[in-house]
């Protein structure tokens, strides 16, 4: 067996970790059946998709009509950016809320891609900005740390 594909097999490698992982965390809860569904029904019922479609995708990867594809080499800086504007994000939340914090992680993380534009970024964060506000503040009622935009 060899590998045609590589990028398609190991995000299926991938997926089967995710789903082994999201199964076995429902085995700490009632799984239920499907007229009474457990805690852990869900979660067991995502893990096995997750795995399928892992297997499937990963043994697509390695059959002979599959396009020959290889890994490049990863673009630290860029994974470094995305990480950075995640940590930033923990870290402006408390004082400056949700909504600053949303405005930051999108702006910050968009630089990251090589055709930046920061008229572009601004606009796309305002409206996270204002999807964040109607979905999860007005829609659902969560309740988030204000900050200065209270």
């Amino acid at each position: 067996m060899s590998i045609r594909n590589q990028p398609d097999f190991w995000a299926g490698v991938l997926f089967v970790g995710a789903g082994l992982a999201f199964g076995l965390g429902a085995l700490r809860y009632p799984i239920g059946q499907a007229s009474r569904m457990g805690a852990g029904y869900f979660p067991a019922l995502l893990g096995l998709c997750l795995i399928l479609l892992g297997a499937a995708l990963a043994w697509q990867a390695c059959r002979s009509r599959a396009q020959r594809a290889s890994i490049r080499r990863p673009d630290w800086r860029v994974a470094g950016i995305v990480l950075g504007a995640v940590c930033l994000f923990a870290v402006a939340l408390p004082t400056l809320g949700v909504l600053s914090s949303v405005f930051i992680l999108v702006f910050v993380s968009s630089m990251a891609g090589h055709d930046f534009d920061w008229r572009v970024a601004v606009l796309v964060g305002l409206g996270m900005m204002a999807f964040v506000w109607l979905v999860f503040i007005q829609g659902l009622g969560l309740v988030f740390p204000a900050g200065w935009l209270g």
